[in-house]
């Protein structure tokens, strides 16, 4: 592997948060996940992960229902101090929804998060967190998203929402786990509804964020709610 090019060296992670707006999400539970995340950006521990590097963390965040329908809620923004981390948890918290009544086409949401990459700044590291309380029911996978997108280098984590009355945990949880996650030490939050987003996004920010350590493993794991 070649030495990072001077831009990459001050970014070390280009990180995507995909947020599911499909039809099986509320208004309420799209509130509660809207300012679920802002709160959690701004949440001491994940500040701490943040900014426990000299190198920063370059931030997207987009909302994605039908196989057409994903739309950018914060364009690409780099979070080198405290004060854009509160611009971005600010645009994100009065951020409205675009659609609401599309199924839940994950693998072109996917798609949509390969090509936002592909646009980020220059960052060591890559990686697409994936949030959801269903499993892809409309267009192509996950699995033929990875197949024809490029995703090289590129970690997927996932937030399963155990909230959907037509669909068990467990069952979201092998879909994520066989379909969704990817990539070296790729894990799985679960969030108990979406009133436990906060708490969920929070703990999976801190994780995701925070400073990589060598020698981490390469297996994808499971969070429980703790």
């Amino acid at each position: 592997m070649g030495l990072a090019s001077p831009a990459a060296a001050d970014c070390r992670l280009a990180l995507v948060l995909a947020l599911d707006v499909s039809s099986s999400v509320d208004a309420e539970e799209d509130a509660l996940q809207r300012g679920g995340l802002a709160s959690a950006l701004l949440s001491p521990e994940v500040q701490r992960a943040f900014f426990s590097s000299d190198q920063h963390v370059a931030l997207t965040v987009f909302e994605w229902s039908g196989r057409y329908n994903q739309e950018i809620l914060l364009d690409w923004v780099l979070i080198d101090t405290p004060g854009a981390l509160d611009l971005a948890a600010q645009k994100i918290d009065g951020s409205k929804r675009s659609h609401n009544e599309f199924p839940t086409a994950m693998g072109h949401a996917l798609g949509y998060a390969a090509g936002l990459l592909e646009k980020a700044p220059a960052c060591l590291f890559k990686t697409i967190d994936m949030a959801g309380d269903g499993s892809n029911n409309e267009g192509f996978p996950p699995r033929t998203a990875y197949g024809e997108f490029p995703f090289d280098g590129v970690t997927v984590n996932g937030l399963v929402v155990n909230a959907a009355e037509f669909e068990s945990e467990t069952q979201l949880i092998q879909f994520y786990q066989q379909e969704v996650l990817l990539g070296p030490g790729a894990f799985l939050e679960v969030a108990q509804g979406f009133e436990d987003y906060e708490r969920a996004m929070r703990r999976k920010l801190e994780r995701e964020v925070r400073p990589p350590t060598i020698g981490f493993l390469d297996r994808a794991d499971t969070l429980q709610p703790g």
